[in-house]
């Protein structure tokens, strides 16, 4: 398969009881919620009529998890650089509460302070898209966490980190990227 034939999978944890409050849910290791593991077990249909070469997966429990519930687990391989954002002090915050303490704050403009800059979570998915693209011929799929892969998506793109603001992802969606005569591009967006 050639490298313009490659398609990318992203695919979202279930929702944990963080996300579904929208708190900032990075580095804690949350469990899935019984409704979010229905839902990484619902993506097994879609995900079994494809093969993939490399599966990667983010080492939190809630990402392994949607791997095994979906069918992807034995493949899987863990990749630390598709850690969920480090949201430093914000952890556990939601948006409305941080607005609290400052105004107008935007995790795609701001970062997150004792955290990581959205460039810094840039340059790992940057990372993550070269070992996609060595990857031995074949689709590959990437499972982890909301943020980190609306980055991916637009760094996939050739877009600034900070463009991850405009690819909204839902609990345990399926998106992906790949390409359109060889420019990269998205083919399918927040399949839930």
């Amino acid at each position: 398969m050639s490298h313009s034939r490659q398609r990318c999978f992203l695919i979202r944890h279930g929702e944990t009881e963080w996300s579904l409050y929208g708190r900032h849910t990075g580095r804690t290791d949350l469990p899935m919620l019984p409704v979010g593991e229905g839902q990484a077990r619902a993506l097994r249909p879609a995900l079994a009529a494809e093969s993939f070469s490399v599966v990667l997966a983010s080492p939190l429990h809630r990402a392994r998890e949607t791997c095994e519930l979906a069918g992807l687990r034995p493949e899987s391989v863990v990749e630390p650089d598709l850690l969920e954002w480090d949201y430093g002090s914000y952890e556990g915050r939601t948006t409305v509460d941080i607005w609290k303490d400052r105004p107008g704050w935007s995790l795609f403009d701001d970062g997150a302070p004792g955290g990581e800059s959205v460039a810094e979570v840039g340059e790992r998915v940057d990372r993550v898209i070269a070992r996609v693209r060595r990857a031995e011929p074949g689709d590959v799929a990437c499972v982890a966490h909301a943020h980190v892969l609306r980055v991916l998506a637009a760094r996939w793109l050739g877009l600034e980190p900070t463009a991850g603001r405009y690819f909204v992802l839902g609990p345990a969606s399926i998106s992906v990227l790949g390409w359109e005569r060889a420019q990269p591009a998205v083919l399918q967006w927040n399949r839930c």
